[in-house]
């Protein structure tokens, strides 16, 4: 592994954060962030931390102290096509995505990279949005955590039933026509927090938060994403159709969701968490789409709650030789 950049001064994460350069089975070059838990304690183990779309290892540097403040490492990941990893068209602005299966080669080379580093055991995965259909899947096969925690988790889209069928109709044929690259409708090339001002805004109701995220795309515009393609629309759009057929994974899972989110399908994230044996599903009242960064009180409760989660469920002997 190879180092790679780490912008310290907008992450405001704990003290020795580092990253590293990784490379995916099919070649694409991605970043991965690593934190360690508070100086001076005996981690109790290591969060893998999947962001969603659109984000970046910075965005959970705050995450990462919160965690390290309740005895956790953190391993979070730039996936390919965002943040500082190879973007994969010619306009670095659009989200994209050959297949979205392909997002499971970024989770093992991160997963790699974890044991490289020697990573405190076990690992617990938290994953926020798209990073929460990456990580179902990654569970359904077979990824190495003693228990798993998601918030908002993009199980579905949410978007008025009568534009559904135009979304797949649309994202299905643009692809096969040559338009695969254009931005999906509604959307835009800036990213959300540089092109929509705090009020009403569909992420945090915690103006500092959306200043954070500010600060960063502005000091280090590399890593600024806006809408996604048509292209990784429908592989997303099929990706959790499929995902929405299989049952639930085993590992004992707890879900925040906020009772005012607007980006993510609660009716997805209702029926999955009602099938899941032992899930638990905890609502954020008045909360939008980012509970990990909402105000102070919310904030204290979700990585109170997550924390408590994991430590509930230490892996077995079995599962640390196995990961």
């Amino acid at each position: 592994m190879e180092s790679a950049p780490l912008f310290h001064d907008v992450a405001d994460g704990p003290v020795g954060g580092q990253a590293f350069w990784l490379r995916s089975s099919d070649g694409p070059r991605i970043r991965v962030g690593h934190w360690p838990c508070a100086a001076g304690e005996e981690a109790r183990g290591t969060v893998l931390l999947f962001p969603g779309r659109t984000e970046y290892v910075e965005k959970y540097g705050r995450a990462a102290a919160d965690l390290a403040g309740r005895g956790y490492d953190t391993l979070t990941i730039d996936w390919r096509g965002q943040g500082l990893a190879d973007r994969l068209l010619s306009d670095r602005r659009t989200g994209h995505i050959g297949r979205f299966t392909d997002y499971q080669k970024d989770v093992a080379a991160m997963m790699e990279a974890a044991r490289a580093l020697n990573l405190p055991r076990p690992f617990y995965l938290l994953a926020h949005s798209m990073g929460g259909c990456i990580g179902l899947r990654a569970l359904m096969e077979g990824l190495p955590v003693a228990a798993c925690a998601f918030t908002g988790p993009m199980w579905g889209i949410q978007m008025a039933a009568a534009t559904r069928p135009a979304a797949w109709a649309l994202s299905w044929s643009a692809p096969r026509l040559g338009f695969g690259h254009h931005l999906a409708p509604g959307t835009k090339p800036e990213t959300y927090v540089m092109a929509e001002p705090f009020d009403d805004n569909t992420l945090t109701r915690d103006r500092d938060m959306y200043t954070y995220m500010q600060r960063q795309m502005t000091a280090h515009p590399d890593l600024a994403l806006g809408g996604p393609s048509l292209r990784w629309l429908n592989e997303a759009l099929v990706e959790m159709a499929g995902l929405a057929r299989r049952p639930a994974p085993s590992h004992p899972c707890l879900t925040y969701m906020g009772t005012h989110e607007r980006i993510v399908c609660p009716e997805r994230i209702e029926t999955r968490m009602a099938s899941w044996p032992g899930g638990e599903l905890r609502l954020v009242q008045g909360g939008e789409h980012e509970v990990m960064m909402d105000t102070p009180a919310t904030r204290a409760m979700v990585f109170n709650g997550v924390a408590a989660h994991f430590a509930a469920h230490p892996a077995c002997v079995g599962d640390l030789q196995s990961a």
